[in-house]
């Protein structure tokens, strides 16, 4: 199974949020993974009307999970962003009518999802101070002094 790359995109820019306390611009995000801000416009749209994120305007605005990251499940995001499961088209199929691979393939599928059903968006991000650091946003402890490395 191979996710698109709007998925892919839309799980980093959930982990992202997931990883840092105040709210992100999406120029911010699409800067740091280098990825079209247009693209990702329409990817947090998408995500802030099914309620995986939230959005403010304004000075202090930006973007944010739109409810805890122990709420919300992978599983739920991957449905969410992916069109379809099915891995092989067999309605045109000869032999559909007795073939046993749709069936394998739907139980694939069903293992599949379910192991991502077991797994939070606090899971995959549960290293939040070396993914800060990782996105060039953490600050850290210098003897008495603190710094924000950008």
């Amino acid at each position: 199974m191979r996710l698109t790359r709007y998925t892919d995109f839309a799980m980093r820019v959930l982990i992202h949020l997931a990883s840092h306390d105040e709210p992100s611009s999406i120029a911010q995000i699409a800067k740091r993974y280098d990825i079209s801000q247009n693209h990702l416009m329409k990817i947090v749209q998408d995500l802030g009307r099914a309620g995986f994120i939230a959005t403010s305007r304004g000075r202090f605005g930006g973007i944010r999970l739109g409810r805890p990251a122990n709420e919300i499940n992978v599983g739920q995001v991957i449905r969410h962003t992916e069109e379809g499961f099915d891995l092989v088209d067999c309605s045109t199929c000869l032999i559909s009518g007795a073939c046993g691979l749709p069936s394998v393939l739907h139980e694939a599928t069903s293992a599949f999802l379910a192991i991502l059903d077991r797994y939070s968006l606090a899971d995959i991000a549960s290293k939040r101070g070396d993914l800060r650091l990782l996105f060039g946003t953490d600050t850290i402890s210098l003897g008495n002094h603190q710094a924000t490395v950008n």
